[in-house]
């Protein structure tokens, strides 16, 4: 058969793909913005049919309309990272984390350690050749169709055409549910944030001309963006491409001359933003997703000069530990990406690793630098990978510097008022640690 006759003779409804899970396998759905809104929909209706069906994602930007107390015991939630819509489901005990690094996603997904039944994923359209695009997110989705025993694909003409690795056959597909509507978004971020911009200033001053960044979504990415305008030559290589660059390449800031490995491209893993971002993507050549064991490589980070790593925390100790995906011993995001950047940055010819956070929350009444980690409390980082730690108050440089050099420095970056008692706080630490030193 040519692929018309293959695609044709594959399209059924959302309930005939549905109905082919069986109970107790695991379903794992396109990641981020590209999760098939319409299918998840209509397997919740049919919910009654399902008992312990797993739903193994990363990032959930969506409804999640399976995570929901209702839908327990017919649906189990996998996560490798939480989001507004499914975390209190995690943390209540319906569903579980599963701490991995984003590089090792696919990996493990190939080799057998992650069970993947059943692929849900959204693509455009067919082309003149038979090719679908897979959409906003690359990362681990060649892993899944190549591992589940079926693939069920929602067609969505809403989905933008991003080149890269991209490109799937129909043959490679199992059944196609053709159903048009809106992707998820995440709308536009303010960066009128007063510390955020103080913080976007301070990591301003460490990234040089030619340098190839890293950075997410958020008010401190953002408001880095607003000191950036009179850089050269910047390049991208990241996890997540989103809205707050664009103007930035448009004043031809950002365009990837200095780039060893892709240059002139933009390498991303997955995209999430507004309709305009995904307007802006459609078959934009400067643009390349590619699967996260190759954007996360740490080989292929380094192969970049001047990479400079902008990842977030919420939580920092004394001695340089990151705490990135909890509160205290409470799951709240995941592991993501953070240590494949500080280490690719690290490998990188004059790369800069860069955690950067507010230095209070609540109002100014919570530390967010601290002199010790709470028992419990998961690192996602460790202080040996750790080399820039920026607020607003400043930058501390922690690579190769002593644990008393390093308490130094970040008492001098936490709040004023916080500062004498983290200084107490850490000296009793180290006292009762047997930690005499000789001053």
């Amino acid at each position: 058969m040519n692929w018309k006759e293959i695609y044709s003779s594959r399209v059924v409804t959302a309930e005939e793909a549905l109905g082919q899970i069986r109970n107790g396998e695991e379903v794992v759905p396109s990641h981020a913005a590209d999760e098939p809104k319409y299918l998840f929909r209509k397997l919740v209706e049919m919910k009654d049919q399902f008992e312990n069906v797993g739903i193994l994602q990363g990032l959930n930007i969506g409804d999640a309309p399976y995570a929901v107390p209702e839908c327990y015991k017919h649906f189990r939630v996998d996560s490798f990272f939480l989001g507004k819509n499914n975390r209190v489901c995690c943390q209540e005990g319906r569903g579980e984390i599963i701490p991995i690094h984003f590089f090792a996603q696919p990996i493990a997904i190939r080799d057998g350690y992650l069970p993947v039944d059943v692929g849900l994923i959204q693509v455009t359209p067919p082309d003149e050749d038979g090719y679908v695009f897979m959409g906003t997110s690359c990362d681990q989705t060649r892993a899944v169709i190549e591992r589940a025993r079926i693939t069920i694909a929602q067609v969505n003409k809403n989905v933008p055409h991003i080149l890269g690795e991209t490109k799937i056959h129909v043959s490679e597909i199992d059944y196609f549910v053709e159903y048009d509507e809106d992707i998820y978004e995440l709308p536009l971020i303010s960066s009128d944030d007063p510390i955020a911009e103080k913080i976007g200033y301070n990591i301003s001053t460490l990234i040089e001309d030619g340098a190839c960044l890293q950075m997410g979504q958020g008010t401190v990415p953002n408001a880095i963006l607003k000191f950036l305008e009179d850089k050269k030559d910047l390049g991208i290589h990241t996890e997540v491409f989103s809205d707050n660059l664009i103007h930035l390449i448009e004043k031809g800031v950002v365009n990837g001359s200095k780039k060893k490995l892709y240059p002139g491209k933009i390498v991303a893993t997955f995209v999430q933003g507004t309709k305009d971002l995904y307007k802006y993507v459609d078959y934009n050549p400067m643009i390349q997703l590619m699967p996260v064991n190759f954007t996360n490589s740490v080989g292929n980070i380094s192969q970049n000069d001047n990479v400079v790593a902008i990842n977030s925390a919420i939580e920092v100790d004394l001695m340089g530990q990151i705490v990135a995906d909890s509160i205290g011993n409470k799951m709240f995001s995941g592991v993501g990406g953070q240590q494949d950047f500080i280490r690719g940055a690290e490998e990188s010819y004059h790369g800069k690793p860069i955690i950067a956070l507010p230095s209070t929350t609540k109002n100014d009444t919570i530390s967010r630098i601290v002199a010790v980690l709470k028992p419990g409390t998961p690192v996602t980082t460790t202080r040996n990978d750790v080399h820039y730690v920026v607020t607003e108050y400043g930058i501390a440089d922690l690579f190769g510097k002593s644990i008393t050099e390093r308490s130094e420095q970040l008492i001098n970056i936490a709040h004023p008022k916080f500062r004498e008692q983290l200084k107490k706080d850490f000296d009793e630490y180290r006292k009762s640690a047997g930690q005499i030193y000789i001053k």
